[in-house]
């Protein structure tokens, strides 16, 4: 199946459109095997943290790309959290159909030159940017927790800036290992009737199911979600090696923890489309 823009896949998506993050290839094909159980599309993300682990952005892109196309699902493939402008221009080149430039570290108006500078150059050559003005909580001291994007503020960037979507600040935080976030789902609500663009979560991994679906009710489309994955992929390769310590194929537990991360790609699909 050719590529899907990410633009078509949100737009075409009555409900919620998951978005979860690659580390290494069996995160590709998992996440791609939990989408087509279910028969929806589904959005690779490749960070800029994933790129430093690979050492370069094209390795992972390429496999991503390749996974992509094999799909039997629309699959978009996605740049997320990218800072360095250099790399936006690598994953277009490669042939990323997305990506998230974020310049929220930036003083508020350098935030908005940036991505307004950015998100030009990507829509001459037909690519959707995801961008952030405010500061979702637990990413490296950068995001304040307890932040909270206010409805004014968000449609003057998405004015100013020009980009396909936003990620907004409502109550989750990144890297969260427990499922205790409280949105404020409200804001959600009031952000979703002012802002013209699709609204983006980020730090999704530590919302509980119930609360997940209705801030899709309310208004998130594209749910970002990284380390609920990586703990059952990480919990799957530990309960395999702790019950057979002869092992020495890493394909036996790698293939654990792939299909712990496709079950749970499935299950979440299913909160965020039921």
């Amino acid at each position: 199946m050719p590529l899907a823009p990410i633009g078509d896949i949100v737009s075409r998506s009555p409900a919620g459109v998951g978005a979860f993050n690659v580390i290494q290839l069996e995160h590709a094909t998992a996440i791609v095997a939990g989408a087509e159980a279910l028969g929806l599309p589904v959005v690779l993300q490749i960070s800029e943290n994933c790129v430093r682990y690979h050492g370069a952005l094209e390795p992972i892109a390429l496999a991503s790309l390749a996974v992509a196309r094999k799909a039997d699902v629309p699959v978009a493939v996605h740049l997320d959290h990218a800072t360095d402008r250099a790399l936006v221009e690598e994953a277009v080149r490669l042939g990323l159909g997305s990506v998230m430039y974020d310049a929220s570290a930036l003083p508020d108006e350098a935030n908005v030159v940036s991505t307004a500078e950015v998100a030009a150059w990507c829509h001459e050559r037909g690519v959707w940017v995801e961008a952030e003005l405010g500061e979702v909580g637990g990413k490296d001291g950068v995001h304040a927790p307890g932040a909270r994007t206010k409805p004014h503020e968000a449609v003057d960037y998405v004015a100013r800036t020009g980009v396909d979507a936003l990620a907004v600040a409502v109550g989750t935080s990144h890297a969260m290992t427990t499922k205790d976030a409280v949105l404020d789902l409200d804001l959600i609500a009031e952000l979703r009737a002012a802002v013209p663009v699709p609204l983006v979560l980020h730090g999704s991994s530590g919302v509980p199911d119930d609360v997940l679906r209705e801030a899709v009710r309310q208004g998130m489309k594209k749910i970002n979600i990284a380390t609920h994955l990586n703990k059952a992929f990480t919990g799957a390769v530990r309960d395999y090696l702790v019950h057979d310590e002869r092992v020495v194929d890493s394909r036996k537990y790698l293939k654990a923890g792939r299909d712990a991360v496709a079950r749970e790609v499935s299950h979440l699909l299913g909160v965020l489309t039921g």
